[in-house]
This record gives C-alpha cells, structure tokens and sequence, in this order.
C-alpha cells in the first residue's frame, strides 16, 4: 500500500489517485500568516465514481452520506484548524475516513423481547395501587 493511500478498514483502502486536495487561504484570526498561506484543506473523493467499493457498499454510502454529498456524488470534507497545511491535510483525511466508517456501519438487528414475569406482575400490582388509591377518593356511598 503507497504511503498516500488511505486505509478505511479492513479490505477497505481509498487510492490515492481517487483523492483531490485542494488548498485555499483559511479564513479567521491569524494576523498576516493566514493571508500569505493556503492552509485550508479541501478533500474530494467521489463514491459514486470509485473504483473500490462493491455495489452494496456504494449504494450504502449515498444513501448515508446524502446530504453531504454534492450532486455528482462526490464527497467533501474541509480542515482549516490548524495553522499548518500538512496538519489540516491529516485532520481531513481522518474527517474522510471516519465519515466512511459511519457510512459502512450496519447496525445490529434489534431481537424482539417479551417483558419477563416478574415486570407483568409488578405493572399488573401498581395499576391496582393506583386504582385502590384513587378508589379512597370517592365520596361514600357511591355506585360501589
């Protein structure tokens, strides 16, 4: 695996060659070295287009990372918190990666319980309580 490659999780791995960076002036405080470098990071990887996923796996991501997307399915992730353009190139290509692994996570089945005997039965004596509490509010001599 190159050195640029970008490892998601097990047989996962993003080239580099489907990676664009593109680098612009940040924005914010910082005086005159935030005018004169281009530390803010701007990273692209298109799912729709990439060669790494399998079907099931593109058809998850777009599904799950609509609304990041852009319209050509591409996604974006910026970084502009750090003063260093190599700092902000490694905190976007872990917003990438971490995306992706939300993305790809299946969620467990939720299995279908019955309350247990114990938990009827303590429902089944408070609704009495409360029905016995309430009843001792009645005037005497009701419709008893």
């Amino acid at each position: 695996m190159p050195a640029d490659d970008l490892p998601v999780r097990g047989g996962l791995v993003i080239p580099a060659a489907e990676l664009s960076y593109h680098l612009s002036h940040a924005g914010g405080p910082g005086g005159q070295h935030v005018n004169k470098t281009a530390s803010r990071v701007t990273l692209r990887w298109s799912v729709r287009e990439s060669g790494v996923l399998s079907d099931a796996w593109r058809a998850r991501l777009l599904q799950r990372l609509a609304p990041r997307l852009t319209r050509s399915g591409e996604l974006m992730v910026h970084a502009d918190g750090h003063r260093s353009q190599l700092d902000n190139k490694r905190a976007a290509r872990e917003r990438l990666v971490q995306l992706v692994r939300e993305g790809l996570h299946v969620p467990k089945s939720r299995r279908a319980t019955k309350p247990t005997r114990g938990s009827q039965r303590r429902r089944v004596d408070a609704k009495k309580r409360r029905g016995d509490t309430k009843r001792q509010r009645r005037r005497p001599g009701g419709d008893d």
